[in-house]
């Protein structure tokens, strides 16, 4: 018995390399939470604390990375980029004015690489040909756009 308690670290390493392994074929990241406590424990063992203070530390670091850090993570794994499709992309997006537009006149606008008809989103301005324009809505083919302040005076 005396070996068990100087070499428990041993066991605590080899618990958290199998729970690890195991996680590799799971991959529900509750089994690598707990590897992580079976490693704490070991720290713990390597001190040389009793086992029950071993016990109490590696399954109090279980607990918290089970409530504390799986679901963060669960979270960030199962929420991917959002995908956006069509028109819808192009809202927020810069572009040149190829041709003047007013409320009242539709012009025209480069927007990724293709020519769009553009009117201003206030139809009281008058966009002139070369201002930039940052697209705020995509309404039928028509982009309303508005023009992108310039630091130049």
């Amino acid at each position: 018995m005396d070996w068990l308690s100087e070499n428990a670290w041993t066991i605590w390493f080899g618990v958290a390399a199998v729970l690890g392994v195991a996680e590799l074929l799971s991959l529900d990241l509750v089994l690598v939470m707990l590897a992580v406590g079976a490693v704490v424990g070991g720290v713990v063992a390597l001190v040389g604390a009793p086992v029950v203070l071993q016990l109490l530390v590696a399954g109090g670091a279980a607990a918290a990375m089970l409530a504390l850090v799986r679901p963060s993570v669960v979270k960030r794994l199962h929420s991917g980029p959002d995908l956006q499709l069509g028109h819808g992309k192009l809202v927020g997006q810069q572009g040149i004015v190829t041709e003047r537009m007013n409320g009242h006149d539709t012009g025209r606008v480069r927007l990724g690489g293709e020519i769009w008809s553009a009117t201003p989103y206030d139809d009281t301005l008058t966009i002139e040909a070369g201002e930039t324009v940052e697209v705020l809505q995509i309404r039928g083919a028509t982009a309303l756009v508005h023009p992108v302040p310039s630091l130049e005076g």
